[in-house]
């Protein structure tokens, strides 16, 4: 007899009799990559996101990457935010010319990575700044004044 074990996302799917792209929706740690395929070629940068009154502000993890290493643009219509970077980690090398080799290399070499985002309705795609500071991107979206409610006065006859 075989023993299988699988983790609690993998034995939940089993026990339910997913098929495979379903699994893929249902449980991927980012949905949207499953709905999009963006993770395709190219890793995934972590994101956190605050929600204030005023603004969205998405803090992004890039150790190694400078601002001129990373792209950030708004496409589809104004409704998406987009994050990319194809920057490469740079390797140290001796300043005086001597012949060097590296003995291990542990550091992951980044890849192409690419997020993104759907903008609520309520976010201003014109107000949207970035900064890139001690390997953390913080991207700042304003939001969009919240609309007055409009009063008719109905004449009674």
């Amino acid at each position: 007899m075989s023993r299988v074990v699988l983790d609690g996302d993998h034995l939940l799917s089993h026990l339910l009799n997913f098929p495979d792209g379903v699994e893929k929706l249902a449980f991927s740690s980012r949905p949207h990559e499953a709905a999009t395929g963006e993770s395709k070629g190219g890793a995934s940068i972590p994101a956190d996101i605050l929600e204030t009154p005023k603004e969205y502000v998405f803090y992004f993890d890039v150790p190694g990457l400078s601002k001129s290493d990373i792209q950030v643009t708004v496409e589809d219509d104004q409704k998406s935010l987009v994050i990319r970077s194809n920057g490469k980690r740079k390797r140290e090398d001796t300043e005086d010319g001597e012949s060097c080799k590296y003995v291990r290399l542990e550091r992951r070499a980044l890849r192409n990575l690419t997020r993104k985002f759907r903008l609520s309705d309520n976010a201003n795609p014109s107000a949207i700044s970035a900064k890139c500071e001690n390997g953390v991107l913080t991207i700042t979206v304003e939001k969009l004044p919240a609309p007055k409610p409009k009063m008719v006065e109905v004449a009674i006859n």
